[in-house]
């Protein structure tokens, strides 16, 4: 089978300039490489093909005898039959230089098939940089520093040595929340950057509050007479000591009341949850012959029955 026509094969006009023909090898080379396509059994050949064309006409004295004298330039009739057909790439004779890095982006890490370029550079492929493993830890954080950020100091082991690492803790995490530690974890391989640290979060319970979101709860206990009669009771929060509550009279046991912007800080948005104190009459376990009495004098008092009405 006769050759195809050089300038037909890269696809530009007898009278192309020497940057057409460069930049039509290029978007050829990269389309055609074996590498690129190494389920086609053609792209070899075609590469080849378009890898000889580019040889003769990227040189212009090797492009004026082959417009003179077509494919038998060289002698001999073959027309190429003398040598690599990717001669002249990478230090041979004549025409320009090219890198399969340059040619296909590095996307082979350095080096072509088998480890050397095709271009007869003869540079050994190298491995690609990758990011190392990451790891993983769990720390269990103070409720008051989940609930308004902080420090928390980790101590990680670092091969055969212990390092103590600072986590900064955002305001209101939750419980089970992870934060990333940037190349914390395992080291890379080949250059590659290090892996991260995941560090999952759960918060220590606080004696006296729990968290409902954004929101704080507190149990208060109060006495009957609180209850009946109203108070103002002392009642603590999280970061602001003890405050002072009004009990309004007439309540009941469970009743919530609000202490606004007393809750969990938002770290984004610099506000506040609220704070409920829940309400619990208690009573005493044990009662004086005079306590007992006056209860006693208390529910002969005629009143409404809190049950009246609630099972029919």
């Amino acid at each position: 089978m006769s050759k195809r026509d050089f300038y037909e094969v890269l696809g530009v006009s007898r009278s192309a300039a020497q940057d057409e023909i460069r930049k039509a090898y290029k978007k050829l080379a990269r389309k055609f490489h074996p590498d690129v396509k190494p389920a086609d059994p053609d792209a070899e050949k075609k590469f080849s093909e378009i890898t000889e064309a580019y040889d003769v006409l990227s040189d212009e004295d090797k492009r004026k005898k082959y417009d003179q004298f077509g494919h038998g330039f060289r002698g001999g009739g073959g027309g190429g039959s003398g040598g690599s057909p990717f001669q002249g790439f990478g230090g041979g004779a004549g025409g320009d230089s090219f890198d399969l890095d340059d040619l296909l982006g590095g996307m082979f890490g350095g080096g072509g098939r088998g480890g050397g370029s095709p271009f007869g550079g003869g540079r050994r492929a190298q491995p690609r940089p990758q990011k190392g493993a990451d790891a993983k830890a769990d720390i269990t954080i103070p409720f008051t520093m989940a609930a308004e950020g902080g420090d928390y100091s980790l101590s990680v082991q670092q091969g055969s040595k212990s390092e103590r690492l600072s986590v900064k803790i955002p305001a209101g995490i939750d419980s089970g929340q992870t934060i990333r530690l940037a190349g914390q974890g395992g080291p890379g391989v080949s250059g590659g950057p290090a892996g991260d640290l995941l560090v999952t979060i759960q918060i220590a319970p606080h004696p006296w509050f729990r968290r409902d979101g954004a929101n704080l709860l507190v149990d208060i206990p109060l006495t009957p007479s609180e209850a009946a009669l109203g108070a103002r009771i002392d009642v603590p929060t999280l970061t602001e000591g003890l405050v002072v509550l009004s009990v309004p009279p007439g309540t009941s046991s469970g009743a919530k009341l609000r202490l606004r912007g007393k809750g969990v800080r938002n770290a984004k948005t610099g506000d506040r949850g609220d704070q409920f104190v829940v309400l619990k009459i208690v009573l005493p376990k044990e009662l004086s012959d005079e306590a007992r009495s006056l209860y006693q004098q208390l529910s002969e008092l005629p009143t409404v029955d809190p049950r009246d009405g609630l099972w029919t």
